[in-house]
């Protein structure tokens, strides 16, 4: 104890107490951190067999044959639409539709002012009166034999000249009440009463919102997939799940600006499903092979993916990459191998390291 002493009272100041005291410092130093990785590794290997088994199901990952797909960008249009026009030049004096409204084959949609019309009506039905009065007196006249054969056959011919000249006024007042072609909804009002109507000034546009179609410009790389009357799945909308649509239209030639084909695919009216949408239809490009786990096996924790793995009995958690959605499946991508048993059941309970039995 009296050289301990000796050695603690050492003088500092000359170069053999320098070096004596920097060995004791580091010998500390040493002793201390041994002291502590002893502790350490006590106080894990005591932990670890403190977290109680838990049954788990499990399942070994397999790599599966997956269909490789290329998601086309389309819009939902309806099938039968239509912008409607004046035949004829008219002030608009009714219009009883509005955006959104149903309307029937026949309703009117607008009615207009045309005088000229009307009275173009009225002078070919006087018109025909007279004709059809006049070839009756000369028809008459020619069974007595008072007048000659070409007289009646000329009266004959005014009338029926006049028959026609009234259709066809008839046919142009028809055009003053604009009626609906097909059942639908009123989608857009170009005009309003008081506008004036014309020849290729459109009114209002009509779609049928019961038959839906999509229309998409899919990649010559692709398109050689597509076949017509194939069925293919379409997302549209916020919806989440799948539609089905079958291929009604093929471009026969490429656009030359943006080298795809114009496709077109009727798909069944679905609950939210409107025309105008955002949609994608999902093009088969190929096949390859990838591991993929039940969605019930991957756990969320922020930012971080992770499965557990069973090794030696016990649950190792593992960093992994996840890729898409594939029924009730998710691929995995990276952090996990052929092979591997992963926990499928409730693995959110789980910690690393804690043991496992077999359900």
């Amino acid at each position: 104890m009296k050289e301990i002493f000796k050695l603690l009272s050492f003088n500092k100041s000359t170069p053999a107490g320098r070096r004596l005291w920097t060995h004791l410092l580091a010998l500390s130093a040493g002793v201390v951190f041994l002291a502590g990785c002893h502790r350490a590794h006590l106080g894990h290997t005591a932990a670890e067999p403190e977290l109680p088994a838990v049954r788990v199901c499990t399942q070994t990952v397999e790599a599966k044959p997956v269909v490789a797909i290329e998601e086309v960008v389309g819009t939902v249009r309806a099938r039968l639409r239509a912008t409607i026009e004046a035949k004829t030049t008219g002030r608009i004096t009714e219009m009883p539709v509005v955006m959104g409204q149903k309307v029937k084959v026949g309703d009117l949609l607008a009615r207009l002012h045309a005088p000229e019309i009307k009275a173009r009506l009225e002078q070919a039905e006087a018109t025909l009166q007279q004709a059809e009065r006049d070839a009756k007196r000369l028809s008459s006249l020619l069974n007595q034999n008072a007048v000659a054969r070409a007289d009646a056959e000329a009266a004959d011919t005014r009338y029926r000249v006049a028959i026609g000249a009234v259709a066809e006024a008839r046919a142009m007042m028809a055009y003053v009440e604009i009626l609906a072609p097909f059942d639908g909804v009123v989608t857009r009002k170009w005009v309003d009463a008081g506008d004036q109507a014309a020849p290729g000034k459109p009114l209002v546009d009509i779609e049928d919102p019961s038959q839906l179609r999509l229309e998409a410009d899919v990649p010559e790389a692709v398109a050689s997939r597509i076949t017509p009357d194939a069925r293919m799945t379409i997302r549209a909308g916020q919806s989440t799940g799948e539609l089905s649509g079958t291929i009604a239209e093929i471009a026969p030639i490429a656009d030359p600006i943006s080298r795809t084909f114009r496709v077109k695919l009727d798909i069944p009216a679905s609950p939210g499903l409107m025309s105008g949408q955002f949609a994608r239809l999902i093009v088969p490009a190929g096949e390859y092979t990838s591991m993929r786990v039940p969605n019930s096996a991957v756990v969320q924790r922020g930012q971080m993916e992770i499965l557990f793995v069973v090794e030696n009995q016990r649950a190792r958690l593992h960093l992994v990459k996840t890729g898409r959605h594939i029924n009730d499946e998710t691929e995995i991508l990276s952090g996990l191998d052929s092979g591997d048993s992963v926990v499928v059941d409730n693995p959110q309970r789980l910690l690393d390291g804690q043991p496992l039995q077999e359900k």
